[in-house]
C-alpha cells in the first residue's frame, strides 16, 4: 500500500500508510493528548473528521476547544442534536436547515402547531441529555437514489428538493451523518460524538420562510448557541443582557438619535442630535484625511450600467443594487451607486498623471445604497442607504509599502482614540473573483509584504478577499468583548486594468497604476450603531451631541443660565438650556436619562459669581464639581471636547 506524506504545522513530514485515519495519524504521530482533545482537522483547505481516511499528501492542521473554530463545529453539531431531539418529541415536524452562525446556530422546522417557550424548554432539556449519551456521529456517503429512498420514507420532502438541487449541480455522492438512529445530510465535518458539546441553549423561535421566499411554505426557525462548558454559556448570556441595554436601536430611540419609517426602510431619519453626532465623527475624519494629504471629491450619484459592467459590478453584485429604469428605453440601464471606486476612476481619468502627484488620494463621504433584503435590516448595523468615509488611493507599485504603514497608523491612531482594541486579518483570494492568477499572486504578494512591514499583528483569513484584491481587515473589540470588522485596507490591480488607469512615468511612458481601497470608520451608520452600544450612550464629551446642559433652580435664573448658554455656544461647544418648568430635581434626572456629560446648575450664588455648578453625568456626590467661574468651566469643557485625532 503506497504511503501518503503529511507535513505538520511546524514543517516536519510523517509518512502514513494510504487510508490511515486522521485520528489515528494524531494519536500515533503527534499524541494521545491530542487525540483526546482533538475534534476535526484540516488538509491543506479540506476540513475532515478524526474518522476520516487520509487518500493523499498535504499540511495537516489539528483543532481542538482552544480553537474559534471548533466552537462553529460544535454548534453545528448542536443544530444535528437539537433537530434529532424536535423529531423525537415532534413526531411529523419536517427539518430543512441547519447552520452555525456566528453565535451559534438555528434550525428551520416545518410544523403547522406553532412551537411555545414550554417546548424550547422541553427540548434544550433533551438536547442536553443527548449529549451526555456521548452518540458517536457517523458519516457515509450515498447516491442520489439511495438519498432520495430514504428521505421519501422519513416524509422529508424538504429534504428531497434539496437533494435534487444537490445533484442538479453535478455533484456524484451526497453526505449523511447521523447520530443513534437520527439522521441528516450536511458536508461536515462534526466532532467525534454529541459527548462534545459542552452545553446547549435555546434562545427563541422566529418565522422563515422555505428559501427566505414569502410565496413558499413558512417555517419555525429555532436559535441556539452552544459551548464548551457552562461557565463560558453563562459569560455569554450575561454579554447579551448587556448588550441588550445597551441595544443601538433601543438607546437611538431613547436618547433621540435616530428613527426609521417604513416608507424608506432600511434609510436613518437623523434627529438634529443624530446629526450632530454623524457630522462630529464625518468632520473629524474629514480633517484627518485633509491634514494627510488627500483630496476630498464629490462624484454622481447614479450611472448607466456601462460604468458597472467595466468595473465588474454588473455581472457579479447586480442583484446587490438598486437598479433603476431608463424612462426612453424602459430597461434597468441604471443604478444608485452601492460604492465609490468606479466613479472615483472616472474623475482620475479626467486628467493625465505624473509619478510626481503620486500617491493621489480621493476622499469621499457620498451617500451610497445597496439593495439589503428586508429581513436582514437592523437598526443602523444593516440598512440600505449609508455613508463611507471612503478613500481610493493612485500610486505607484514602489509606493504600496509606505501607503500601508501610513495607513496602518492612521487606523490606529483613530481606534485608539475610542478605546477600541483591534486586530488585522489578510483575507486572500475569492472563489469568486476578477484577474489572473498571476494578478492575484503578485497583489497578494505586494500587500503581504507591505503589511509585514507595517507592524500591525495579522492572522491569515484565507478565500476572504474582495473579488478585485486582497485585503487587511480590521476587527475591533467593543467594551463588553463583541468583534466587529471595520476598517479595510484593500490592494487591487484588477480595477487599474479595466478602467486603463495610468501615470506618466520619469521615462517619460505611461505606466498602470496600482490601486488601493481603504475606509476606516467603514460606514458611519454601522460605526456610530458600535459607538451607542460601546458607550452605552455615554459618549465622551467630544463626541456628544450635546456637551452640557444649562439648569435653572428658579425662574429668575433664566437670563444668567442664557447667558451660559450663549457664551458656551460662541465657542463652539454643543450646549442646551433646560427652559422648562420642571423642578430642579426633574431637570437634573432628565439630563441624566439623556446622558449628557454636563449638567450645568444655576442658582442664586452662580448668578451673583457669574459662575456654574457642573455636574459630571453619573450618580452621587463624586459626580458634583462645586462652583467654578463660567470662564474656568468653558475652558476645561473646551479641552475635553478637542477631537482626539
Amino acid at each position: 500500500m503506497a504511503d501518503v506524506s503529511i507535513t505538520l504545522p511546524d514543517g516536519s513530514q510523517k509518512h502514513v500508510p494510504t487510508g490511515t485515519t486522521v485520528g489515528d495519524f494524531v494519536k500515533q504521530h503527534i499524541g494521545p493528548g491530542l487525540a483526546r482533545a482533538a475534534l476535526f482537522a484540516k488538509l491543506d483547505d479540506e476540513e475532515l473528521d478524526l474518522s476520516r481516511p487520509l487518500t493523499h499528501g498535504g499540511k495537516l492542521t489539528v483543532f481542538t476547544s482552544k480553537n474559534k473554530e471548533a466552537l462553529d463545529l460544535i454548534r453545528h453539531d448542536a443544530a444535528h442534536i437539537v433537530a434529532s431531539v424536535v423529531q423525537r418529541l415532534f413526531p411529523g415536524t419536517q427539518v430543512t436547515i441547519g447552520p452555525s452562525t456566528e453565535e451559534g446556530f438555528y434550525y428551520d422546522f416545518h410544523r403547522e402547531k406553532p412551537f411555545t417557550p414550554e417546548d424550547l424548554q422541553r427540548i434544550e432539556k433533551e438536547a442536553n441529555e443527548e449529549i451526555k449519551k456521548d452518540l458517536p456521529f457517523v458519516r457515509r456517503e450515498v447516491s442520489k437514489e439511495e438519498a432520495l429512498a430514504l428521505f421519501e420514507k422519513l416524509g422529508e420532502k424538504f429534504k428531497m428538493e434539496i437533494v435534487d438541487d444537490i445533484f442538479a449541480k453535478g455533484a456524484k455522492t451526497l453526505t449523511l451523518y447521523s447520530h443513534g438512529d437520527w439522521v441528516d445530510f450536511c458536508l461536515g465535518p462534526h466532532a467525534p460524538s454529541t459527548g462534545k458539546v459542552g452545553v446547549i441553549k435555546l434562545l427563541n423561535v422566529a418565522g422563515a420562510y422555505w428559501r427566505g421566499d414569502h410565496r413558499n411554505p413558512q417555517l419555525q426557525r429555532i436559535y441556539g448557541t452552544a459551548f464548551f462548558d457552562k461557565k463560558d454559556l453563562d459569560a455569554w448570556l450575561k454579554q447579551q443582557e448587556e448588550a441588550k441595554n445597551r441595544d443601538q436601536r433601543k438607546l437611538g430611540k431613547e436618547l433621540d438619535l435616530f428613527h426609521f419609517h417604513p416608507f424608506a426602510p432600511g434609510a436613518a431619519f437623523w434627529t438634529h442630535k443624530g446629526t450632530l453626532l454623524f457630522h462630529t465623527l464625518s468632520n473629524a475624519m474629514r480633517s484627518l484625511c485633509l491634514r494627510n494629504g488627500y483630496q476630498e471629491v464629490k462624484t454622481p450619484l447614479m450611472y448607466n450600467k456601462g460604468l458597472w459592467e467595466i468595473s465588474g459590478h454588473w455581472g457579479k453584485y447586480r442583484e446587490n443594487m438598486f437598479l433603476v429604469q431608463d424612462s426612453e428605453t424602459g430597461e434597468h440601464d441604471f443604478s444608485l451607486k452601492p460604492m465609490n471606486c468606479p466613479s472615483h476612476h472616472l474623475l482620475y481619468q479626467m486628467k493625465k498623471h505624473s509619478y510626481r502627484e503620486l500617491p493621489i488620494r480621493f476622499h469621499t463621504q457620498d451617500v451610497l445604497h445597496r439593495n439589503e433584503a428586508t429581513g436582514v435590516l437592523s437598526g443602523l448595523t444593516r440598512v440600505r442607504q449609508f455613508q463611507q468615509d471612503d478613500a481610493h488611493i493612485y500610486l505607484m507599485e514602489s509606493q504600496i509599502a509606505d501607503e500601508v504603514r501610513r495607513l496602518v497608523d492612521l487606523i490606529g491612531r483613530v481606534y485608539r482614540a475610542f478605546g477600541l482594541e483591534y486586530r488585522a486579518k489578510f483575507g486572500t483570494r475569492p472563489q469568486q473573483r476578477i484577474g489572473t492568477d498571476a494578478m492575484w499572486d503578485r497583489a497578494e504578494a505586494g500587500l503581504r509584504g507591505a503589511v509585514e512591514q507595517s507592524g500591525v499583528s495579522w492572522v491569515e483569513n484565507p478565500g476572504d478577499g474582495a473579488f478585485y484584491g486582497p485585503k487587511l481587515d480590521f476587527h475591533v473589540k467593543d467594551s463588553i468583548g463583541r468583534e466587529w470588522q471595520l476598517g479595510t485596507i484593500q490592494l487591487d490591480y484588477a480595477q487599474p486594468e479595466s478602467f486603463d488607469l495610468t501615470y506618466v512615468g520619469e521615462d517619460n511612458k505611461e505606466h498602470r497604476t496600482v490601486l488601493m481601497h481603504r475606509a476606516i470608520y467603514g460606514s458611519f451608520e454601522r460605526f456610530i450603531a458600535i459607538l451607542i452600544e460601546h458607550y452605552a450612550g455615554n459618549f465622551p464629551v467630544w463626541l456628544a451631541p450635546v456637551q452640557a446642559r444649562v439648569i435653572t433652580v428658579a425662574d429668575r435664573h433664566m437670563q444668567w443660565a442664557q447667558e451660559v448658554a450663549n457664551e458656551l455656544q460662541s465657542r463652539g461647544l454643543r450646549a442646551e438650556l433646560d427652559s422648562s418648568s420642571e423642578k430642579l430635581g426633574a431637570k437634573i434626572r432628565d439630563a441624566q436619562l439623556q446622558k449628557i456629560p454636563y449638567t450645568l446648575v444655576v442658582g442664586d450664588k452662580e448668578v451673583d459669581q457669574k459662575a456654574v455648578s457642573p455636574r459630571r453625568h453619573g450618580e452621587g456626590k463624586e459626580a458634583e464639581m462645586g462652583t467654578l467661574p463660567l470662564s474656568e468651566f468653558a475652558a476645561r469643557l473646551a479641552k475635553e471636547a478637542a477631537v482626539p485625532y
